[in-house]
């Protein structure tokens, strides 16, 4: 999972591309779907999510994505949970002081937000998250508050 998460980062214009296309049609359809069917496939729906972004991002399922503003890196991922940069822990080389076999998530963010037309976004601070929302859709969460 984490080659697949660097890979995710070095590549993060091509999948902000895919994003921007895909985002306001997968909208559309989730809209349908609740509107169709109500809440009863809010699961198979977060399983397909937690099993999408979980292999291409590591996603932690915290119910308030930042990857489209975070260069593809997901935040939760660093071991302190950190959701607007770097702690000020980072190794001179770049890499987590918690686990120092790690590229700090930070690091790879503005790495990724320097690749996307978008990565502007990554100075905008992110509201601390919501625990209670973790395992939840933030795909739902975007279709139903639009």
């Amino acid at each position: 999972m984490y080659s697949v998460r660097l890979w995710s980062v070095r590549h993060s214009r091509g999948l902000e591309r895919i994003y921007n296309i895909a985002n306001p049609l997968v909208l559309k359809l989730l809209r349908a779907t609740t509107r169709l069917f109500g809440t009863r496939l809010d699961r198979p729906i977060a399983a397909i999510e937690a099993a999408t972004k979980g292999f291409l991002f590591d996603c932690k399922m915290c119910g308030d994505c930042a990857l489209s503003k975070t260069g593809m890196s997901c935040p939760m991922n660093c071991p302190k949970t950190i959701r607007n940069g770097p702690c000020g822990g980072v190794r001179e080389n770049g890499m987590c002081e918690v686990r120092p076999e790690m590229r700090c998530v930070w690091v790879a963010a503005w790495d990724g937000a320097s690749r996307m037309r978008g990565g502007d976004a990554i100075k905008a601070v992110n509201f601390a998250v919501d625990h209670r929302a973790k395992g939840s859709s933030s795909w739902l969460k975007l279709a139903r508050d639009a």
